[in-house]
């Protein structure tokens, strides 16, 4: 079972930073991603930045240079540092899970339940 608690959105000026977090409460459920996506008004989900366990880290070219994922994988805590943000950032962001059920050992998807990012003057 994964349970999701996002907090960190808010209202920021063009240029300013952010910083979401989401923790996640998990049993029976082993991760192998954690990360954020955001859907900004009209526009498809976008998948903002990834944590692969023990591989790789993805970051999207709209944001690489600006936003940093971190995680602290012990504690089941992942972030997103959100630096000199435009207009267009603005989005819904969610945070999500990814992983394999320790029950079922089906593959599963995990969301927070969003956190509104505004960035405007």
């Amino acid at each position: 079972q994964v349970q999701l608690v996002e907090s960190g959105g808010g209202l920021v000026h063009p240029g300013g930073s952010l910083k979401l977090s989401c923790s996640a409460s998990v049993s029976d459920f082993i991760i192998h991603t954690m990360g954020w996506y955001r859907q900004a008004p009209g526009k498809h989900t976008e998948l903002v930045a990834q944590i692969r366990i023990r591989e790789s880290v993805f970051v999207a070219d709209s944001v690489k240079g600006r936003f940093t994922i971190g995680a602290d994988i012990a504690n089941n805590i992942v972030t997103l540092e959100m630096n000199r943000v435009k207009p267009e950032d603005t989005a819904v962001y969610y945070c999500n899970i990814g992983g394999t059920s320790g029950v079922s050992a089906s593959i599963e998807d995990h969301w927070g339940q969003g956190t509104q990012v505004t960035v405007s003057s």
